[in-house]
């Protein structure tokens, strides 16, 4: 970042940056001295989860389990299906989430029917590339290692979790018509294939931000 020397960078106090000529750069030994266990744990992390095929089967039935056979919803909307027609689609697809995050939210009833137990411990030996989760938290990692990032990196991530986050619902139990938006069926051999098609896309955007 170029500045006048009348006008210092505004980041040169700010912490883990440093003054060089009328710019600043980042401050790396600083940085790892803070954050050296978080950058070991993204770098560790994000090698795993690449290093493993895509699961491309799940077909989003991670926010199905999150309402199955429960009264109260963790979004204000109706359910396409109603209550009876979500529960059925559970009860017909297997279950193979690998995400802790998502586990998490699954009701009581559906914790028994997820083919894993993802936990915070095993998150390391769990998470694959097609996860859609997965790929959102790459704006999650970006941010948590803040200054580290270049900001057109961290902009790519930003708009991967928003288009990955867009599928998550369109692909939900939840009626979205609302706003406009059409439902990715997935109790439907159509709505499966669209929603490998761009669980695929995203997974492949989701490698360049890892890798970026």
């Amino acid at each position: 970042m170029e500045t006048s020397s009348n006008h210092p960078a505004p980041h040169a106090g700010w912490r883990w940056y440093t003054p060089v000529g009328d710019g600043v750069r980042l401050d790396v030994d600083a940085f790892l001295a803070d954050r050296g266990d978080t950058v070991g744990f993204v770098h560790r992390l994000l090698s795993a989860t690449a290093a493993r095929p895509a699961f491309t089967g799940c077909f989003g039935l991670h926010e199905w389990a999150m309402v199955y056979r429960h009264s109260v919803h963790r979004h204000a909307l109706p359910l396409r299906l109603g209550q009876a027609g979500t529960d059925a689609v559970v009860e017909a697809h297997p279950i193979r989430c690998t995400h802790f995050d998502a586990y998490r939210f699954f009701t009581p009833p559906a914790v028994g029917l997820n083919r894993v137990r993802p936990t915070r411990a095993t998150q390391m030996a769990l998470e694959q590339p097609g996860c859609l989760h997965a790929s959102m938290d790459c704006h999650k990692w970006a941010g948590k290692l803040g200054p580290a990032v270049p900001g057109d990196l961290a902009l790519d991530c930003f708009a991967l979790a928003r288009d990955v986050r867009l599928l998550d619902m369109q692909a939900s139990p939840y009626d979205l018509s609302f706003y406009g938006l059409p439902a990715v069926a997935i109790e439907h051999a159509d709505g499966r294939a669209e929603y490998v098609r761009r669980q695929r896309d995203l997974a492949t955007r989701a490698g360049d931000c890892a890798g970026g």
